[in-house]
């Protein structure tokens, strides 16, 4: 413990929110030092990486044929192992006071659906970067922590983090997961959808950043005050080949969107089927927090109240809750030990 002690006190500790779509990384005493895309770029042959984060993500779409954009995380996990690695490491550096000499202790939040084999790969990736301990957090938790639920007490809290990758719906009581439920449907299922429904409506071609700024600018969920929001969007024409510029509206973008979003209406209805009645009780007085970047989707807590009668509160900066939550694991090493994933 003593050792412990001396070990936490020359090195900068860091909190790790490892998103499909960005990466943020808490230092402890800090706060949150970086916040940047979860894309990587290489050289094709040489395997070395040429730009990771912000200056990776200006490129995507953009490379010529001896460059590849590589985003590492898929659905909430690791899909290229060597990418996430660079990536961690690169981050990792970043942060961490190079005149420390002894390795950070990490915390890294991760689905609550990751398999072994996964966890496995997470810590791998973070022991390679240079991590002294490596401690897995499943994101919900991280992110009811912090939004600032009581998780401690013996009540229910629910929480749904709708992250790039994947959605988590999670029910906390006394520092433990009661029910949890969670699906491969976030952020960039909604971009994938964007593309498609502009791609079968108007035979355009649009890039992923396209649509993710469709969705930022004019996606919604339920109709809304301000429903006659359109949006002007260029892409190339699939029957003459020709770049084209067509005009988008908020209602078409509800109908694009229409069978994700569903998704995660049905995951959050199958929770609530699946508690005990007092807990239910909880969360008819509590009523369910939503965090993660999806919670920016315009009018989703609308839908979700209409559909569930319960109250709908979004997190305060729902994009930093996960790693605030991580973050907050750093001062409380006995709250962590009692949520870490083993």
């Amino acid at each position: 413990m003593f050792i412990e002690k001396i070990l936490g006190h020359f090195s900068s500790d860091l909190a790790i929110d490892l998103g499909t779509a960005n990466t943020l990384v808490f230092v402890k005493g800090k706060g949150i030092e970086c916040n940047e895309p979860s894309v990587v770029v290489i050289h094709r042959d040489t395997k070395k990486p040429l730009a990771v984060g912000t200056e990776a993500k200006r490129m995507l779409g953009k490379t010529p044929a001896d460059i590849v954009a590589i985003r590492p995380m898929k659905d909430g996990v690791i899909a290229d192992f060597d990418a996430t690695g660079e990536m961690l490491k690169y981050f990792i550096t970043k942060v961490h006071n190079r005149r420390s000499f002894v390795s950070p202790r990490v915390v890294i939040g991760v689905p609550s659906a990751i398999t072994q084999v996964e966890q496995r790969a997470v810590r791998d990736a973070a022991e390679a970067s240079g991590a002294r301990e490596v401690f897995l957090v499943e994101e919900p938790m991280a992110a009811a922590i912090g939004v600032g639920l009581p998780v401690g007490e013996p009540s229910g809290n629910m929480i749904v983090d709708i992250g790039g990758g994947t959605t988590d719906v999670a029910v906390i009581s006394l520092d433990g997961i009661v029910y949890s439920k969670a699906i491969r449907v976030g952020g960039d299922r909604m971009d994938e959808y964007i593309t498609a429904y502009i791609k079968r409506k108007y035979n355009l071609m649009i890039g992923e950043r396209t649509s993710e700024q469709v969705k930022m600018e004019i996606g919604s969920a339920f109709p809304t005050d301000s429903d006659q929001r359109t949006m002007e969007i260029k892409g190339r024409d699939l029957i003459s080949g020709i770049p084209k510029t067509v005009t988008v509206t908020e209602e078409e973008m509800r109908e694009a969107l229409k069978d994700p979003v569903n998704a995660i209406l049905d995951v959050i209805k199958i929770t609530l089927e699946n508690i005990q009645p007092e807990i239910a009780a909880d969360i008819v007085d509590r009523g369910i927090v939503i965090a993660g970047g999806g919670a920016l989707l315009r009018g989703l807590d609308l839908l979700i109240k209409e559909e569930t009668k319960l109250p709908v509160v979004i997190a305060e900066d729902p994009l930093t809750s996960v790693v605030r939550g991580v973050g907050k694991m750093l001062d409380e090493i006995d709250l962590l030990k009692r949520v870490a994933i083993y």
